[in-house]
């Protein structure tokens, strides 16, 4: 894993020193080794920091050049059948005389012999790269299939002082004089209903996010005339749910559990793939303990595991985590947070994620990304289960209720939902921990507060945005801030053929997957340099999933059912089936105890009413409300704190 960089201003040559300092401040992404190239005969300049992974020898170095010196490149990320592209090479006669083993100089030879987007269609991996054709003066960025790994681009400055900027992440773009930093406010309405900003936007006027499964290619007209052309997709999540939904597997239940047992362990073993210590996150429920008891099987020795505990009752899987550890015979370490440790996290989130950010399990998954880089450099995870198999509570609640709720009339909704919020989510949990017959629901309150607040649906599309929506009319809160059109609110893809709960499905793997979940992962263990692996975001996985019939996924009120099915091979079932809990801290009682003081300060209406961004009086209005217990403005708020705390940094810099 590591971090990229790069400029081109027209009419002037690049500075190594310049592309030196935007590396540098992406020193974590890789603090093994730095490099950067300037083509003497243009403005275009690469800069690369390296964590070494594959090859630890000088011949991995980058910015890397093609054995024909036609080709220049900067990377970052894993190409996992890379040995399998220099084997085609090889039968080809189109293979370089080799300078060591690394996964770059393999993309380069590919690049050379195929071509861009041949190359691409071949890989299987997760990557970020800019590839400089010397020859016809062109850049092509590119990014993996489901966007693992960031890519930001964008034009900045005007005229003499134009400059064409690249990188894995804001901070290094930072550093160059032409970057401008202009805050887009519609970008501020979409962090408001989605805890982030998804992509192609980005918070920064100018600066786009390139879309996964893309690739964007600049001519020297385009260069020299400061012009942004469309990028292209290679690959198409859209795509792959509608041929899948259009040609459903035929094969019996024992022959989907192997065909998907095959295929994970495939990926599996690829991503073991390393030249330094490799272990697994494992919170013990059903997508990381797949993934790691498909490592163990495939190891000789046992795997390193981590996971984190919490002491407040509702927010802790360590004992399943360790239960399912002891099971497997892995080398389990796990830690539990004290609050201060969890609290101590928060001030340096602006720094680590670099954009306003939200979802607050950023805060668990740094700590355990920080916990597992004490004894490994990779740490592979159970991420896009949930997309992939069907596993988030919404998609249960669409099928199962969604036909009885919507034929009732709208007004006896709206009763429903008043009824449902009488009570403030903690009153809720304490009836259900009083109650047998609820006892088992983990964080009913909060459940049946988000239920509430999408009873006026009048359509699936309406549902989804429900679900998917923190503030509902977030362009209301943004001083100025227009809301602009995304996947979800009015760019939907075409998908015809997808009942409602795939259409949610397919969305989720669209948006909130890329824009929530793996940016989460990206940053937080890249600020300890930990290289994070996702097995079930293999391509191959991704389209077999999709060919799934959903009583594959969902069978009998049960999520996940086939992948639950390949994990009972490996852990006993009695060890896996828990109510969902998902992976958060307990962040309604600390904005009323120990960051009341902190938020207070990033909420204070006078300081609103001077900076301008958000209208003082609703989010106050949250914020007393929360205080008072009355109701859990939890995540509403924490978009808020976010951006305020994220803004207050820029401005001290």
């Amino acid at each position: 894993m590591c971090g990229i960089a790069g400029y081109f201003e027209p009419g002037k040559r690049a500075s190594s020193e310049q592309l030196l300092q935007m590396a540098s401040a992406i020193v974590t992404r890789g603090p093994d080794d730095a490099g950067a190239w300037v083509d003497p005969d243009t403005g275009l300049g690469l800069a690369h920091r390296r964590l070494a992974i594959i090859d630890l020898s000088p011949a991995g170095h980058q910015p890397m050049q093609s054995a024909s010196g036609r080709l220049v490149i900067v990377f970052n990320g894993e190409i996992y059948n890379h040995q399998a592209l220099r084997e085609e090479l090889e039968k080809q006669g189109r293979a370089p005389a080799w300078q060591g083993h690394s996964d770059t100089e393999t993309l380069l030879a590919a690049f050379d012999a195929w071509g861009v987007e041949q190359t691409l269609k071949r890989t299987i991996g997760m990557f970020a790269l800019a590839l400089w054709n010397r020859h016809d003066r062109s850049l092509t960025l590119a990014r993996d299939r489901l966007g693992e790994k960031p890519l930001y681009y964008g034009w900045q400055g005007q005229g003499g002082r134009a400059a064409f900027l690249f990188a894995s992440e804001l901070k290094a773009m930072r550093e160059h004089p032409s970057f401008a930093g202009e805050i887009d406010r519609g970008a501020v309405s979409l962090l408001l209903r989605h805890n982030c900003v998804p992509a192609p936007h980005s918070i920064h006027k100018g600066i786009a996010k390139l879309l996964p499964g893309h690739y964007l290619t600049l001519s020297p007209q385009d260069l020299q005339h400061q012009k942004l052309p469309a990028s292209v997709p290679y690959w198409s999540l859209a795509g792959v749910a509608r041929a899948g939904v259009a040609a459903p597997w035929k094969g019996t239940d024992i022959e989907a559990i192997a065909q998907l047992d095959g295929l994970l362990g495939s990926a599996v073993r690829q991503q073991m793939m390393a030249d330094v210590p490799l272990g697994a996150f494992l919170s013990g429920g059903i997508d990381s303990s797949t993934i790691v008891g498909l490592m163990q099987a495939q190891s000789s020795r046992p795997v390193k595991t981590f996971t984190i505990g919490f002491h407040e009752a509702g927010f802790n899987e360590a004992e399943h985590a360790k239960a399912v550890a002891r099971h497997l015979g892995t080398e389990h370490t796990e830690l539990y947070v004290q609050p201060e440790q969890a609290l101590a996290v928060i001030p340096s989130l602006p720094h680590m994620y670099d954009e306003p950010f939200a979802d607050s399990s950023q805060i668990p998954t740094f700590l355990v990304s920080q916990l597992a880089r004490q004894h490994v450099t990779v740490s592979l995870s159970g991420d896009a289960g949930d997309e992939l198999f069907c596993g988030y509570n919404r998609y249960q609640m669409t099928q199962q209720l969604w036909g009885r709720i919507s034929s009732l009339p709208l007004p006896v909704r709206r009763l429903m939902a008043s009824m449902m919020t009488t009570l403030s989510p903690d009153q809720w949990d304490r009836v259900a921990g009083r109650l047998p017959v609820m006892s088992g629901y983990v964080n009913l309150g909060e459940k049946l507060h988000k239920s509430a607040g999408v009873m006026d649906a009048r359509s699936v599309e309406d549902l989804y945005l429900g679900f998917v929506s923190h503030w509902r009319d977030p362009a209301s809160i943004v001083i100025g801030g227009q809301e602009p059109p995304t996947l979800v609110t009015g760019n939907r893809p075409e998908l015809p053929g997808l009942d409602g709960v795939q259409q949610m499905m397919a969305l989720d793997a669209l948006t909130y997957l890329p824009d929530d979940i793996l940016v989460k992962v990206d940053r937080a263990s890249m600020a300890v340099s930990l290289e994070s692996r996702v097995p079930m975001l293999d391509h191959r996985v991704v389209e077999f999933a999709w060919r799934l019939p959903q009583n594959l996924k969902l069978r009998d009120g049960q999520s996940k059912w086939l992948l639950r099915q390949v994990l009972y091979k490996y852990v006993p079932r009695e060890l896996i089936e828990r109510p969902k809990q998902g992976f958060a801290v307990p962040i309604a009682a600390w904005l009323r105890g120990p960051l009341r003081d902190w938020a207070e300060n990033l909420l204070d209406e006078s300081r609103l009413r001077r900076e301008g961004i958000f209208e003082p009086a609703p989010v106050r209005q949250k914020w007393l409300e929360h205080l008072s217990g009355k109701r859990n403005w939890q995540h509403w708020l924490w978009d808020v704190l976010m951006f305020q705390a994220w803004s207050e940094l820029q401005d001290r810099h």
